[in-house]
């Protein structure tokens, strides 16, 4: 008769996912499991498909099942933000929720899209944004929830760009205290009111989408300049060749903001972050899956 060891006890794993409509398209169960490998992590990151109609009840049913957070997507933002019972000061800021955590306070709404933008700038990109010109083209949701990292960063100057100004004069004026305090020029208008000489341009807008690019001042591009595209895709973007083109010293789009604010999501769950040496293998990764697809 053969003796059997009992096999030890393994805890189950902690459970995530991004919830969204669509969500299939979503590359953050590839990520997290790959920061979950780095870190030594015990946990399963899924896509929950929620109806439209449905988002609180998908998210309660997920919390009922043992789950510990979400991530969330389009278009349920401003949903995760008012389901939440506790907001953070960036989730505040940003009015747009796009990481929950669930434990026995209840659910907690966070905003990571800010913090990962100036992360891939000043990390993979090598940029220092502390005492430099920064605009921000656009006046939506991207660009309110990234204004409170980007005054954190320390800029001289930070213009926001809207082709409605009176949109940006509400966004400077919603961060104006911040701004204030932080030792930060703010100031905004319309494409016409734009300045020149920016060390940093970042494209908030969606109009790399349909081919547009925003109506930019001659000398807009000061010597060095970097043109950041939150879109992302296998090629470059329209505005990061229109700003090659006008003066743009270095271009990149936002697929490192996508990894960055997983990576600042994952902090966020569990304590720890993913190293560079992660997050840079992720970006060249789901790059080389960007471009495979054409």
């Amino acid at each position: 008769m053969t003796n059997h060891t009992p096999s030890e006890a393994v805890e189950p794993a902690d459970r995530y996912a991004v919830i969204g409509h669509p969500v299939e398209h979503s590359q953050s169960p590839y990520i997290h499991a790959e920061f979950a490998r780095e870190t030594q992590q015990h946990l399963t990151y899924e896509r929950l498909l929620a109806p439209l109609d449905a988002f609180a009840a998908t998210v309660r049913a997920f919390i009922e099942s043992g789950a510990r957070g979400a991530n969330v997507t389009v278009p349920f933002k401003l949903e995760a933000h008012a389901l939440a019972d506790h907001l953070t000061e960036r989730a505040q800021a940003a009015g747009a929720v796009n990481t929950l955590v669930f434990d026995a306070r209840g659910i907690t709404g966070d905003n990571t899209d800010g913090v990962g933008l100036v992360r891939d700038i000043e990390g993979p990109l090598g940029v220092s944004l502390a005492g430099r010109r920064v605009l921000v083209l656009g006046a939506g949701g991207a660009s309110r929830g990234a204004l409170l990292p980007l005054i954190g960063a320390g800029p001289s100057l930070l213009f926001v760009a809207n082709r409605t100004a009176a949109r940006a004069d509400e966004l400077v004026a919603r961060f104006s205290e911040a701004a204030r305090n932080a030792g930060v020029s703010l100031a905004g208008g319309g494409w016409g009111a734009i300045p020149t000489d920016f060390d940093v341009i970042v494209n908030a807008t969606a109009g790399s989408l349909q081919g547009d690019v925003p109506p930019l001042p001659p000398g807009v591009y000061a010597s060095g300049a970097l043109a950041y595209d939150m879109m992302y895709g296998a090629h470059p973007t329209v505005f990061m060749t229109h700003a090659s083109a006008h003066g743009a010293a270095k271009v990149a789009d936002g697929l490192g903001m996508l990894v960055e604010q997983a990576a600042e999501a994952f902090a966020v769950w569990r304590g720890v972050r993913p190293s560079s040496a992660a997050t840079q293998a992720v970006r060249a990764a789901l790059r080389a899956r960007l471009v495979a697809k054409g």
